[in-house]
């Protein structure tokens, strides 16, 4: 693990944009990106769950990892997921990710892939996670999409004595007991993010110095308001402000997820990322039209 590399911010996890036929738009990632760096974000994580990694091939997930950095590079920090169903495929990513000199990279689990336990999981990432050492390899944990229910203590145990990389876990997990475990484990050697964004108040409370978030794309300031609240001890402003995270969930969760929902509400915020790739519907335009009644019902728009 590198023990110099700690974050301490909230990275955004960032959608791909696609075109009306389903092609890669990376023209709108310039745009996309100025608009991050005015608000302060502290880094991206691209091609994640909710860059719909799981519908691209590898070449186009490097070209969406290249055209981030064009923009980005030196500027935030930039966080390559490398992870899918295909292990040869996450080591491709990996080296590529290594030699494009991105700050970090992490990986989901295989879906719905019976690993037995947390050592048969950390082994399956040892060469996924050298493939682009010695950049810091985060497991991106979210057992909703994996399936899996491994022990995340029990994991960290196992990798630190497989993966000299691993530098700790995007934490997709209301489980808090779990997650402040896994915050105090060894001293605290590792690096554990918060993953849900509404919940990012509860992370905080049990120790999570940064966090990974969707909604970030379009109510980051929100967010950060929120962190310097709670650092300040200002529990009852950090309460509002995340409640006004809750009330933007509870829209995109009406109107497809966090992927389907977010792409929509990225339209009204300016960035049209266009809609999810298939088997994902397209939003029609009576959808549209509810999604923006609501949004302003919350104060959005």
């Amino acid at each position: 693990m590198n023990e110099h590399f700690r974050i301490n911010g909230l990275i955004c996890a960032v959608f791909t944009p696609f075109g009306p036929e389903g092609k890669l738009n990376l023209k709108m990632i310039r745009p996309y990106a100025a608009k991050l760096l005015k608000e302060n974000v502290s880094g991206i994580f691209v091609c994640g769950s909710t860059g719909e990694c799981r519908y691209m091939s590898v070449e186009e997930r490097e070209a969406v990892l290249d055209a981030w950095l064009a923009e980005v590079k030196g500027k935030m920090l930039v966080i390559s997921h490398i992870g899918g169903c295909s292990r040869e495929d996450s080591i491709t990513l990996g080296k590529y990710a290594a030699s494009r000199g991105v700050d970090a990279v992490g990986s989901i689990a295989p879906y719905d892939t019976p690993f037995r336990d947390a050592a048969e999981l950390a082994d399956y990432f040892v060469p996924i996670a050298a493939s682009a050492s010695p950049v810091p390899f985060y497991y991106y944990h979210i057992p909703a999409i994996t399936g899996l229910k491994v022990s995340m203590m029990d994991f960290l145990e196992a990798g630190s004595k497989l993966i000299p990389n691993l530098n700790g876990i995007k934490f997709t997990s209301n489980d808090f007991m779990e997650m402040m475990n896994c915050i105090r484990y060894d001293g605290g050697r590792f690096n554990i993010l918060n993953g849900y964004d509404e919940m990012l108040l509860c992370g905080l409370a049990v120790g999570a110095q940064g966090g990974v978030g969707s909604t970030y794309n379009y109510i980051y300031g929100t967010y950060a308001a929120l962190k310097r609240a709670f650092e300040e001890g200002d529990i009852a402003r950090a309460r509002d402000l995340q409640y006004e995270s809750v009330k933007m969930v509870n829209v995109i969760i009406r109107h497809g997820g966090g992927i389907r929902g977010g792409k929509g509400v990225m339209k009204f915020a300016g960035l049209d990322c266009g809609d999810c790739r298939g088997p994902v519907a397209p939003y029609s335009k009576k959808e549209l039209a509810a999604l923006e009644k609501e949004l302003k019902e919350i104060g959005f728009i």
